[in-house]
């Protein structure tokens, strides 16, 4: 799942400031899950910017929608229906989606409503973690099923390090909150596994080229 954050309002403000009618389009997939971008969020981001344009003497008419997935393109006929009549779109879907819409809409101004933090799940009421960062070389089948790339704050394949204490990463002290160690984590996973002999085995330094770090990537299949 993809997580993200709404932006201040005073930013996505200034960002429409130009316009008198808009469209809030939400997504009700992943930024939905992380309560950022979903009809709820639409709704509320619709009524903060409608009431601080109001405060300033300005009238703004304000649009909504939400769609299933933004990153769909046959998703957005209806975000592309209603944006006939507006002068510019926000959208609070996360950056894959941003730029679906962009792309649907050549001649219109497309703005994010969101940051889009990170690859994550839910681990609790309000609360999202990370657990990937589309690394390109998944090592998961190594460690028990836990990411050391994006859950150890050095990224160390090799684990764990000295800083480790009681099963808490060092960074600990600097959040001032309990993080655990993941080469704690994976040692206790391998070793319900009955597969400690996998430490032994040394990774070595990624090649972070199939992370995309040399420009965009792309998945094709030809069978499809």
């Amino acid at each position: 799942m993809v997580v993200g954050e709404r932006k201040p309002i005073a930013e996505i403000k200034e960002m429409v400031r130009p316009y008198k009618k808009i469209l809030v389009a939400g997504c009700e997939t992943c930024t939905a899950e992380s309560m950022s971008g979903g009809r709820k969020q639409v709704a509320e981001l619709a009524a903060a910017l409608e009431m601080a344009f109001r405060l300033e003497g300005k009238e703004m008419e304000i649009l909504e929608i939400s769609v299933d997935r933004q990153c769909i393109h046959e998703f957005l006929l209806d975000i592309v229906d209603q944006t006939a009549e507006v002068e510019a779109v926000v959208s609070i879907a996360c950056g894959a989606g941003i730029q679906s819409v962009a792309e649907r809409l050549p001649g219109k101004p497309v703005y994010p409503g969101l940051n889009t933090m990170f690859i994550g799940e839910t681990s609790g009421a309000g609360i999202w973690q990370e657990r990937c960062q589309g690394c390109g070389d998944c090592v998961l089948g190594i460690t028990g099923g836990l990411c050391p790339v994006t859950r150890c704050a050095k990224g160390l394949l090799n684990g764990p390090c000295g800083g480790s204490q009681g099963g808490k990463c060092e960074v600990s002290m600097t959040l001032k909150c309990d993080v655990p160690c993941v080469w704690a984590m994976i040692y206790e996973r391998l070793s319900q596994l009955g597969e400690l002999d996998r430490l032994a085995i040394y990774q070595p330094p990624k090649d972070w080229r199939a992370g995309g770090f040399t420009g965009p990537r792309q998945l094709v299949r030809r069978n499809v």
